[in-house]
């Protein structure tokens, strides 16, 4: 029992992240086949609610993929509900400063470094010892989400916070926050020197970066950046954009009568 994702960070290698908006376990079994490292359900913007994120992490078990969940706020409730149903890691909106970095930490982690009540239902095993609350503290990731200038400034204080194994940057609620248009794939000079600023206090800190993606070819200049979280869009977004290619190519090359 180990975190897979963890491991490969510690190779100095990037995982390639999936994201789950759509609240199926059929549709996670189709994605946790496509090849990604990991895969995060999203219970911030996405339509999932708990019992749909259960339903994925089944579906998902028995392909080699790490489990990760966006939790919709900085609560520790739902933080340790999602750790308990069998997430490695968790991803929180909206992380500004120290403070709301030792607040993620104390929700995750259990003590003596965090507050995090015991009773792994579907990680381990309910109300006993198991090994699963042995390793725990050292395998679960706890994933700061970078969206404002408050964090961008602040970021050194949140990652010396202990517990925090890294951030994961949300380019449209940055770019609302700078006063610029939501939308990912961003090319602004003030961005990119943000993202390399961000990138440079993980490495000093020893933590790693993630930030979310809307095409293939971006994320593999992000990759070449330095990130190592990368993730590419989402399922719904995937799913829309296939099927609108291939509706497009079909009526192109069908002709008139397609028309």
């Amino acid at each position: 029992m180990a975190n897979k994702l963890k491991a490969h960070f510690a190779a100095g290698k990037a995982a390639i992240n999936g994201w789950l908006a759509i609240p199926s376990g059929f549709s996670a079994e189709v994605m946790a086949q496509c090849g990604w490292d990991s895969v995060t359900v999203d219970m911030q913007h996405g339509v999932q609610d708990y019992q749909s994120m259960v339903q994925c992490f089944q579906a998902m078990d028995k392909h080699p993929i790490t489990p990760l969940v966006r939790v919709p706020w900085n609560e520790p409730g739902i933080i340790g509900k999602v750790l308990d149903a069998g997430a490695w890691g968790v991803i929180c909106p909206m992380v500004n400063n120290a403070a709301e970095a030792k607040a993620l930490a104390d929700a995750s982690l259990y003590p003596p470094l965090g507050k995090r009540s015991n009773g792994p239902i579907r990680a381990g095993a309910y109300g006993t010892a198991t090994p699963y609350q042995k390793i725990a503290n050292s395998e679960v990731m706890v994933i700061a989400m970078i969206e404002t200038q408050e964090g961008i400034d602040n970021i050194d204080e949140i990652l010396s916070v202990p517990g925090i194994s890294g951030i994961y940057i949300g380019p449209s609620d940055m770019g609302l926050s700078l006063g610029m248009e939501p939308m990912l794939d961003r090319e602004e000079p003030i961005i990119m020197e943000i993202y390399q600023k961000l990138l440079a206090s993980c490495r000093k800190h020893g933590k790693f970066a993630g930030l979310h993606n809307g095409s293939a070819a971006y994320t593999a200049r992000m990759i070449k950046m330095g990130f190592q979280l990368c993730t590419i869009a989402n399922d719904s977004g995937l799913m829309a954009k296939a099927a609108r290619e291939a509706v497009s190519q079909a009526r192109k090359e069908g002709g008139p009568a397609a028309n």
